[in-house]
């Protein structure tokens, strides 16, 4: 387990589009986001490999809030390659997105999925709210 590092780019990439179900992630908005992610003081992007070959990834972020007192962790993105799964990554990746949340002070760590519910709940994460979401279309920019 560890940080992302800019030579993952193309393993990452391949994995994103293997977790989108809803989006399909496009070349040029993924150069543009990975380095930006890995430099962000506030997200972070980790990989679990397999023989040095990256098998799993988890992107999160730490925020402020104003109903928990202080910072929050959000798990965005937790994906295990098809093949490699029950093997201990993903939870090896949450684990250690634990450790940095919890260096950061942050109160709870969420996220939203309808996969793998078993597998969060021998992590200790429970049930907690429905998520709700709408799609915004590019909007044009302003001149």
């Amino acid at each position: 387990m560890r940080r992302a590092e800019k030579t993952d780019a193309e393993e990452i990439f391949g994995l994103a589009r293997e977790f989108a179900l809803s989006f399909r992630p496009e070349r040029a908005a993924f150069e543009a986001a990975f380095p930006a992610l890995i430099d962000n003081r506030d997200a972070r992007l980790l990989v679990a490999t397999v023989g040095g070959d990256v098998r799993g990834y988890l992107l999160g972020f730490v925020h402020l809030t104003l109903f928990a007192n202080g910072h929050v962790a959000w798990v965005e993105e937790a994906m295990t390659q098809h093949g490699f799964r029950r093997r201990g990554l993903g939870r090896a990746l949450l684990e250690e997105f634990e450790v940095w949340a919890r260096s950061r002070n942050a109160g709870y760590i969420g996220l939203a999925t309808r996969r793998a519910p078993e597998f969060y709940q021998a992590l200790q994460y429970e049930s907690s709210a429905t998520f709700y979401r709408k799609v915004l279309n590019p909007v044009e920019p302003r001149p």
